[in-house]
């Protein structure tokens, strides 16, 4: 056996090894959730000094009563259905600001265009801890308090700012010459856009429309601070607030919660991975 398939043998154990490593990582805490959901309590609250105890395994027959806390005792579909609602809204309105705004940003040419988009990506960084102040006291100005119009209205100035500098650079490595075909047979600039930029686009669409969302199902302080009917929260706010009393933690019902509120996003981002890295517009021009 030569040096050199050796080496190249080392090199695909150890890759191997290292991708293995990876997808344990990513796929352990979906294994922890899904084995704390279906854990008695009994099994969940066993005591440390039982050495025949394995916490990564059912050492007790699974139960669906976590499950049945989460649906019958919580709101917990009311709060799934406020987060899409919300969601969706805000998608939307996040769309309809940031496609204009990136590609006028992508093809405004010269120093300003550059020091533009740079000003509205900082907007983004801006710590959220910092404005919710002004923002309690615009929402009580406006009288949305309690009212999840009030997350409709603060949640696109988080989203708008980051996804128009993203959509920016899709629409920069768009070459020109796709819209001035587009317009050379006929189409206006909006119907360029409309029939030519915008199906190039879509892996950074579906980018901007999960980051809206997840977004939106993970954010906490606005919509604690905005909304106090139980029935009128997200699912971020709502879970804990009906599953950790005082000092008692419902694990098990919290883990329920987590895994069907961030699996399907996870589901959904890897399906559409592959339109993320895509180079859609290999052969555009042509």
């Amino acid at each position: 056996m030569s040096v050199r398939t050796v080496r190249r043998a080392a090199a695909t154990v150890g890759h191997r090894a290292l991708i293995l490593c990876f997808v344990a990582f990513a796929v352990f805490p979906f294994y922890w959730m899904v084995v704390t959901t279906f854990k008695q309590n009994a099994d969940l609250y066993v005591g440390a000094s039982n050495t025949a105890h394995n916490p990564f395994l059912f050492n007790r027959p699974p139960t669906l009563d976590h499950l049945a806390t989460l649906f019958g005792q919580t709101l917990y579909p009311t709060w799934l259905f406020n987060t899409l609602y919300v969601g969706l809204i805000v998608v939307a309105i996040t769309l309809v600001l940031a496609v204009p705004a990136g590609y006028s940003l992508a093809r405004l040419t010269g120093a300003w265009g550059e020091r533009l988009s740079i000003g509205i990506f900082l907007t983004y960084l801006v710590p959220s801890t910092l404005l919710f102040i002004p923002f309690s006291r615009l929402i009580s100005t406006l009288g949305l308090q309690n009212s999840t119009w009030s997350l409709v209205l603060i949640y696109p100035t988080f989203t708008v700012p980051f996804c128009t500098w993203l959509l920016m650079g899709f629409f920069k490595s768009l070459p020109k010459e796709v819209e001035e075909s587009a317009m050379v047979d006929g189409c206006g600039r909006v119907g360029a856009i409309w029939r030519m930029v915008l199906p190039l686009s879509i892996p950074g669409l579906l980018t901007v429309v999960i980051f809206a969302l997840t977004l939106v199902i993970q954010e906490f302080v606005y919509s604690l601070t905005f909304i106090s009917s139980v029935e009128k929260m997200t699912v971020s706010v709502g879970v804990p607030v009906a599953l950790i009393r005082g000092d008692v933690y419902y694990w098990g019902s919290l883990m329920a919660a987590c895994l069907l509120t961030s699996l399907p996003i996870a589901v959904v981002y890897n399906f559409f991975l592959d339109r993320f890295i895509a180079g859609l517009t290999v052969g555009a021009v042509k």
